[in-house]
């Protein structure tokens, strides 16, 4: 269970946070949520794909780590085997929570919360999250600076799609994979970007992408396919 408190430097005063990698924190799971902003840097390590939402419908972009539910091609024994971790992952388990008290002429800003029953969070090991004084350590400094880009890309997100669905660029997909042990997968229930149709567009889509921002992490999606190829060879090293 959660527990989703609004951080502060007096009753969290002596919270430290464990940033080791593995199962045991949590980080054994399939994919994570990304934003376009980050696009770049996660496809140097991961391909991005779409999901639908089942309370929404919506499609969500995110990172894929394995082909089954709780596997990530990416833990080792020494920790997580890429050189980016996207930011939905890296924050945790800090999250932006409700609006703060208003202040005079403006409105009330979100706040940053903590999971206080993550096992990452701890009062003897990991990064101390205040600084013996009360003041932010570098550390939550950090991680207020990667809420405020997940906090804003989740916003962008939204019109991201909606270009490329309203462009017909979305297409589920089902990819079979046969493993050196004799095993099999299918990752099934995605979609990604249909190449050949972007291939198609004209220039009056392509500059309306182009003037929103857009087209570049669409291309990052479609760059970021070449690492199917490295999750089956990462899933075959480990049989």
């Amino acid at each position: 269970m959660a527990r989703h408190v609004p951080l502060n430097n007096i009753e969290h005063k002596s919270l430290r946070i464990v940033t080791t990698r593995s199962a045991a924190y949590g980080d054994d799971q399939m994919f994570a949520l990304t934003v376009p902003a980050e696009f770049r840097s996660v496809q140097s390590c991961y391909p991005i794909v779409f999901q639908k939402r089942s309370d929404t419908g919506q499609f969500q972009p995110l990172a894929l780590f394995g082909f089954q539910p709780g596997e990530n091609l990416f833990l080792t024994e020494a920790g997580w085997d890429a050189t980016y971790v996207p930011i939905s992952v890296e924050r945790l388990p800090f999250l932006i929570g409700g609006p703060g008290v208003a202040q005079a002429g403006q409105p009330a800003q979100p706040m940053i919360h903590i999971d206080l029953d993550n096992p990452r969070v701890s009062s003897t090991e990991g990064e101390a999250v205040f600084l013996e004084y009360g003041g932010s350590s570098p550390f939550l400094e950090r991680i207020s600076s990667m809420l405020g880009s997940l906090h804003e890309g989740l916003a962008a997100t939204t019109a991201f799609v909606d270009a490329l669905q309203g462009l017909d660029l979305l297409e589920s997909f089902v990819l079979d994979v046969g493993h050196k042990d004799g095993s099999s997968s299918r990752l099934a229930g995605f979609y990604t970007v249909n190449e050949e149709r972007v291939r198609a567009l004209d220039g009056a889509a392509v500059s309306k992408l182009q003037a929103q921002g857009f087209l570049e992490p669409m291309y990052m999606v479609v760059a970021s396919t070449v690492h199917f190829r490295d999750l089956i060879e990462r899933r075959n090293r480990r049989s």
